[in-house]
């Protein structure tokens, strides 16, 4: 073939045209990059083979240092860098705090109703029921009471419920449960004094002398076995009472108890007051040292009226004849409780004739009880001893009655006596190894008496 003289040039596979050979050294970088991937394999084996294998004594140990080789890997996503401690700290979930909250009891409210409401676990007042020293206190609600509780998520911590001014029921969690204690917070007590006169009735002269409805209960109970507060208060009547007010943190929790108090009743002063003795008894003494109280009540019932006196010549109002009146009625509500006139024993329990229901009681001195018409009994059955104040029954008008009321008797030694005007045997004076104690201590008390009275002695010279 001729050679290529120039000119256009039409087969392009022309022989004689000569290719470059292929440089040599792109070989060894081909062969480089198949050898590569199999040394770093080899190594990799070996290197397991190694860890496997412990060395023995014999090899001698080579500190070889790693060559690395750069090599084309597949490309991934670069994974996401930590963030610093206190960026996670900030990033955390916190912890529920406490919350307390007052569960304020309302009518026909339970516990379990008002944990159910402010979803708290039923699981924590089961546990706290459970206590010994807390059952009575949870399980007796009633509306106005306040209860506190601190929870986390629900999860009691602590429960806290006034039991009075001065005690709290606390109930803590522990690691070993709820363990239940009653606190007794620190009061302040004050002593005040009130002086009153009767110009319409007791509870508005009361009302009128800033004292409570309490104190004047309790200053009734006092003299009760010398003053009949429903038949014989009169206008013109007056009373002095000191008792205490229990305070903290400036706040009027309630009142206290009466130290000291006098009545005037028709012109007959009647005193009383409180004192304990070393061996923790406590009464009301009159300034001579005489209890006030006596072995037998009045009224052995909160009355509203008395129906009828002791008359031996009443005319009964359902047989219509002239037939004695024993007793005394005092009416009252169905379901009235009736209480014990004295310290004694059941004698009788059951239906007695026109009497209904009724119970007598045995007294000492030969003194016996009777207490008829009842709707029902109380607890204390035949045999029983009770103490004076117990409820023994409750009013009703079963037997020969014709409206609900308690027919009340007092015999001595078989002989009816009419419980209104009958002496009644006086409750035991101040010992006498502590009569000193007593003088000293309620001296003060009459000298404070003394000094209400002045002011009204000064207005009546005028």
């Amino acid at each position: 073939m001729k050679p290529y003289s120039g000119g256009i040039r039409h087969d392009y596979k022309d022989d004689s045209i000569v290719r470059p050979a292929v440089p040599a050294r792109r070989w060894s970088w081909f062969v480089l990059g198949l050898a590569l991937p199999l040394v770093a394999v080899s190594l990799f084996l070996v290197s397991e083979t190694n860890e496997s294998k412990p060395p023995t004594s014999s090899e001698v140990a080579i500190s070889v240092a790693p060559t690395f080789v750069a090599l084309e890997t597949p490309r991934f996503e670069a994974p996401i860098a930590a963030a610093p401690i206190e960026a996670m700290a900030e990033q955390a979930p916190e912890t529920p705090s406490a919350a307390i909250i007052d569960l304020l009891v309302e009518r026909g409210d339970t516990l379990d109703r008002l944990f159910r409401r402010n979803s708290l676990n039923l699981g924590d007042l089961a546990a706290m029921v459970a206590l010994p020293e807390a059952a009575a206190h949870l399980k007796l609600l009633k509306p106005g009471d306040a209860i506190q509780v601190t929870h986390q998520d629900g999860r009691v911590l602590s429960l806290n419920r006034e039991l009075g001014p001065i005690d709290l029921l606390n109930i803590a969690k522990t690691p070993e449960g709820f363990s239940a204690r009653t606190i007794e917070r620190a009061v302040e007590t004050r002593l005040v004094g009130a002086h009153g006169i009767i110009e319409a009735s007791l509870f508005e002269a009361s009302v009128k002398a800033g004292i409570s409805d309490v104190i004047t209960m309790n200053m009734a109970g006092i003299f009760q076995w010398d003053i009949d507060f429903i038949q014989d208060v009169r206008v013109g009547d007056s009373f002095t009472v000191l008792h205490e007010e229990l305070w903290r943190d400036g706040v009027k929790l309630d009142d206290g108890r009466i130290v000291a108090a006098e009545f005037i009743n028709r012109g007959d002063a009647f005193r009383a007051a409180r004192f304990q003795d070393a061996s923790g008894r406590w009464d009301y003494y009159t300034p001579e040292g005489r209890s006030v109280r006596k072995a037998f009540i009045r009224a052995p019932v909160d009355f509203t009226r008395i129906s009828s006196n002791f008359n031996p010549n009443r005319r009964h109002p359902v047989l219509n004849t002239i037939r004695a009146h024993r007793g005394v009625d005092y009416a009252a509500p169905t379901g009235t409780p009736v209480k014990a006139a004295g310290d004694g024993k059941v004698d009788f329990r059951g239906k007695h004739g026109g009497y209904g229901n009724a119970v007598i009681l045995q007294h000492g001195g030969n003194i016996t009880t009777v207490y008829g018409h009842l709707s029902r009994f109380g607890t204390p059955r035949i045999g029983s001893r009770v103490k004076q104040g117990d409820v023994i029954g409750y009013v009703g008008q079963s037997g020969l009655a014709t409206g609900p009321h308690l027919h009340y008797e007092y015999r001595i030694g078989g002989v009816h006596r009419n419980p209104r005007t009958v002496e009644l045997p006086a409750a035991d004076p101040v010992p006498a190894e502590y009569h000193t104690d007593f003088q000293v201590a309620t001296a003060k008390l009459w000298r404070q008496l003394d000094l209400y009275q002045r002011p009204q002695l000064a207005d009546s010279a005028h």
